[in-house]
């Protein structure tokens, strides 16, 4: 009588196979990603910016950084009534801060001034101050 075949390796613990339990597990992670206001954004950077990206991400406090970078650099056109309207024959919803600084020096003639909500004008101080020394040249 031959000796009984014990099975080889870790005991099996969940009745799905491998495959579908890591593709249960990736749904479970994006849905939490999802719940957290969290988006996968893949971006081609040089090796050496990527290295440090990856590296800043494991610094507490990083994100915050980053996203107040963001904040300063990129404007969100949107939100700004009279920059949505000179923007009108740029395609996507953000410009660089440079950008909007330059939209609303050169086409200052069209910026509805009487209007002008507190968080516009404060946007175009900022920008003034940035970029123009403190000055609107208009």
């Amino acid at each position: 009588m031959k000796p009984a075949i014990r099975n080889r390796g870790r005991p099996r613990t969940n009745v799905l196979p491998r495959k579908e339990q890591l593709r249960l597990a990736k749904r479970a992670q994006r849905e939490r990603d999802r719940k957290d206001g969290r988006a996968l954004c893949q971006v081609k950077l040089r090796e050496a910016d990527a290295n440090m990206l990856r590296g800043g991400l494991r610094i507490p406090g990083f994100e915050d950084d980053l996203r107040e970078f963001l904040a300063t650099t990129i404007v969100d056109a949107e939100r700004y009534e009279n920059l949505k309207l000179l923007r009108w024959n740029r395609s996507g919803r953000y410009l660089t801060a440079r950008e909007a600084f330059g939209l609303y020096e050169r086409n200052w003639r069209l910026v509805d001034t009487a209007h002008l909500d507190e968080e516009e004008r404060s946007l175009i101080d900022k920008l003034a101050r940035k970029y123009g020394n403190g000055v609107l040249n208009v």
